[in-house]
């Protein structure tokens, strides 16, 4: 979704399953821990805000982005119960490749896990060009795109449950 002319905290409630039944895992990346605090907060607050109570959902902390994906894969082996993971991360360009290492890394890892696994990954990676652009979608002018990850998750996780045959 571009973000020109978005909230990214914007949802209609009345639209989204309620939650209070679903356990969600979300797996917090350390690094630009300003704006993964501020994803973590805009995730945690609307899932709560759809139904979803504290002891159903666990957070889990990793270094950096990359190793977001084996926290995933992790915590999807370690809590079958959960009906959905999100994974909050900020790769910030700087002066070498590393950023299109990191991005294309973590986005072909969150793949592979929607893939393999029985879990929805929900992908909450910032990948920005400076602070500020990721300052504005933390929490700032544009919202949070944890907001819209959370909303992600239960529409995903409503789709597991309803799926299952």
């Amino acid at each position: 979704m571009a973000t020109a002319g978005n909230n990214l905290s914007a949802y209609d409630k009345a639209n989204i399953p309620n939650s209070k039944d679903f356990k969600f895992g979300i797996v917090v990346s350390e690094w630009n821990d300003e704006i993964t605090e501020g994803l973590w907060k805009g995730a945690f607050d609307a899932l709560k805000d759809c139904g979803a109570i504290n002891e159903n959902i666990v957070r889990w902390n990793v270094p950096g982005a990359f190793e977001l994906i084996y926290g995933a894969k992790k915590m999807t082996q370690s809590y079958d119960m959960l009906d959905a993971i999100i994974v909050i991360g900020a790769v910030i360009q700087g002066e070498t490749k590393h950023f299109d290492f990191v991005c294309e890394g973590v986005t072909q890892g969150i793949k592979d896990l929607n893939l393999t696994q029985d879990i929805p990954v929900i992908f909450c990676i910032l990948t920005d060009n400076n602070i500020e652009q990721s300052r504005a979608r933390s929490g700032g002018i544009h919202g949070n795109k944890g907001t819209e990850a959370a909303i992600a998750a239960i529409k995903m996780a409503q789709l597991r449950k309803d799926a299952k045959f």
